[in-house]
């Protein structure tokens, strides 16, 4: 986790403290069930308890030093919390495996986490919906390889943005039931050494579903969907990131970052706007999806349990939901401040004399009787004139003049072929779809 990246709420999802936390509590709810189900005494998990309801301190320091002894995270976790709460505590873990804990607490970590991934997109979702009403009917130029194409609108370009990240909303909704499961099923998952019960009372506990089925751990393809998701998840963010990095070139210029009062573009060059925040969440974007490979590779496990999964989650929870969390939040600043320059965009539209009514007219000869080779022929020869113009001429005024296409189009009808809002008649439309409302 780089800190540069990294907002607090998640971060701290993540500390040694926090994780701690929740393996006390873990312990300590199996405990309670244990001693109803009469395999300890209730009085240990009543000791547990009351030892937590001091609310003490954490002794991150400590429990290192013993692990640097055992060698072993958990054994050290429970070796100090005995220390403080004295002779009941040694009912704790009964019939209980490490992995028991560990594969729970990273449930809850995820689920936690991804609570604020929601809150995240739910941001990000009301800033594009905000911005795309504002622009609905704003005119811009469509493109396709980069070249202009035909005329779109730039609300338009966020409402495909907001159904993008609405669909990925639905996938982490179904990305968080899926990895919130709890496995209290002892070593190799038979539940030998402990009731199936206490499984199902700490997961109600801990807000989580029982795990169907185990080994001494929670199947890793439940995982690998996970960071799946995340990974597109960041996909659409730098589908969204590119598209203003290219709107804000200098020959484009449509739409920019937001410059701030005393920011400087430029070391060098103090003319310079760089758009930084969307060039930082490309990279972000790649390190996200970058954590989801070793997620697919750890799915493979040996036999009932082996643990090359272990430090490899140990790098790819904080850092893939710390650095998403951040990367949504950026974006809906990028969005929520962006500068949108509707002239600027007439102006792009404008240049290449009128080359984007192109289809009208060709289609419009189809009608007229003209085979589609012909029409095709005749509407290409005047645009690729006005194309070696860099848009000097007008295709208007060459299709016009152009005794073959007059023949078939009058005058009136090669005019009303270049009318502009001609392209925008099922934007309501468009809008009803993706927001339900117009």
């Amino acid at each position: 986790m780089v800190p540069r990246y990294a907002r607090p709420a998640m971060s701290a999802i993540w500390e040694p403290e926090a994780r701690y936390r929740i393996w006390f509590e873990i312990e300590a709810h199996a405990a309670v069930k244990m001693g109803e189900l009469g395999v300890v005494p209730q009085s240990a998990g009543k000791a547990l308890w009351d030892w937590w309801a001091t609310d003490p301190v954490i002794d991150v320091e400590a429990i290192d030093a013993i692990e640097a002894v055992t060698k072993h995270d958990v054994i050290a976790f429970l070796t100090w919390v005995a220390e403080q709460v004295g002779d009941e505590a040694r009912f704790m873990h009964q019939g209980m495996t490490s992995s028991d804990v560990l594969d729970t607490t990273l449930a809850v970590q995820l689920t936690r986490a991804t609570d604020i991934l929601l809150e995240d997109m739910d941001a990000l979702l009301a800033a594009i919906k905000r911005r795309a009403f504002e622009h609905k009917n704003t005119p811009t130029i469509g493109r396709s390889h980069g070249i202009h194409a035909e005329p779109t609108t730039f609300g338009l370009k966020l409402a495909q943005a907001f159904a993008e990240f609405d669909r990925c909303k639905t996938r982490l909704v179904n990305a968080r039931a899926e990895i919130a499961t709890c496995a209290i099923s002892g070593a190799v998952g038979t539940f030998a050494n402990v009731d199936p019960t206490v499984e199902e009372y700490v997961a109600e506990k801990m807000g989580l579903s029982s795990e169907p089925v185990s080994t001494q751990v929670i199947p890793r393809d439940r995982h690998a969907m996970y960071f799946s998701t995340l990974a597109v998840i960041a996909s659409s963010i730098e589908r969204l990131a590119v598209e203003v990095r290219h709107l804000q070139r200098t020959e484009v210029l449509e739409a920019e970052e937001y410059f701030s009062p005393g920011q400087k573009g430029s070391s060098a060059m103090p003319h310079k706007r760089n758009p930084i925040l969307t060039e930082n969440l490309t990279g972000q974007a790649r390190m996200i999806r970058a954590y989801a490979l070793p997620a697919l590779e750890n799915v493979a496990l040996w036999h009932e349990r082996d643990i090359s999964h272990s430090s490899v989650e140990r790098f790819i929870g904080p850092d893939a939901t710390i650095t998403l969390d951040f990367a949504l939040a950026r974006l809906t600043g990028v969005v929520d401040k962006l500068l949108i320059y509707p002239e600027r965009m007439q102006k792009n539209l404008d240049r290449m004399g009128g080359l984007v009514h192109s289809q009208r007219v060709l289609l419009a000869l189809t009608q007229a009787g003209v085979s589609r080779e012909d029409a095709y022929r005749l509407v290409q020869r005047n645009a690729m004139k006005v194309w070696e113009s860099d848009g000097q001429l007008s295709l208007l005024d060459l299709l016009k003049n152009d005794a073959e296409v007059t023949a078939a189009l009058s005058i009136e009808t090669i005019e009303e072929k270049f009318d502009l809002g001609y392209h925008f008649g099922q934007v309501d439309h468009i809008f009803q779809r993706v927001f339900g409302e117009t």
